[in-house]
């Protein structure tokens, strides 16, 4: 059996990823920017044949998968939804980070939210399917919630996810080291295939 690889792709822009507010369970569409940038992107990834596509059920996501319009039809799998950020939901940093000093996502969670260990359980979870799988896979998710399924994958902690940054429409890989099932690596980070730079991460 052929371990899998993972192409972890984020979603494309916002209204508010490009402001800067948390978007966890608010379901908002792309931005033009974003629509864009799917299409950009697809031109790049329908190259690549997959045997499997999985995107989150937030309406983000989903819009970037059909913008990318890969193959076979995506598979709408709950368990990549962005974190819920609870109370914090729709906030920016500097404004939680106002009201709580010292506040870290991956370290604190969200009041009325996910916490860490919750979120980690979840992306464990989704990664004991997936390594199941054989092929190419496509993932389409979000921004936290893809960094935590990054350090899960190769096996760290959840507050490594911190380190990892991970802009809208990018495309990420996660493999294994000489095909060993054993060694799971991270192949490729947060590349932008659509002739853009990479800007700020919310």
């Amino acid at each position: 059996m052929t371990p899998p690889q993972i192409h972890l792709i984020r979603h494309g822009e916002t209204e508010w990823s490009v402001s800067g507010r948390h978007t966890g369970r608010t379901d908002l569409p792309l931005v033009a920017q974003g629509e864009l940038r799917a299409r950009q992107l697809g031109e790049r990834l329908r190259e690549i044949q997959f045997s499997q596509v999985f995107t989150s059920p937030l309406r983000r996501a989903r819009q970037t998968c059909e913008g990318v319009g890969i193959s076979p039809p995506a598979v709408i799998e709950p368990d990549l939804a962005e974190w819920d950020y609870g109370d914090y939901e729709g906030l920016r940093s500097a404004e939680i980070l106002h009201e709580r000093p010292g506040w870290n996502l991956f370290r604190d969670g969200c009041p009325r939210g996910e916490t860490p260990g919750q979120v980690a359980d979840r992306a464990d979870r989704l990664l004991a399917r997936l390594r199941a799988l054989e092929g190419r896979i496509a993932v389409f998710s979000h921004g936290h919630f893809g960094r935590v399924l990054a350090v899960r994958w190769i096996g760290l902690p959840v507050t490594a996810a911190q380190r990892f940054v991970l802009g809208t429409a990018s495309l990420s890989i996660l493999g294994h080291e000489h095909g060993n099932p054993a060694e799971p690596v991270i192949s490729l980070w947060n590349v932008d295939l659509t002739g853009n730079l990479i800007g700020p991460i919310h």
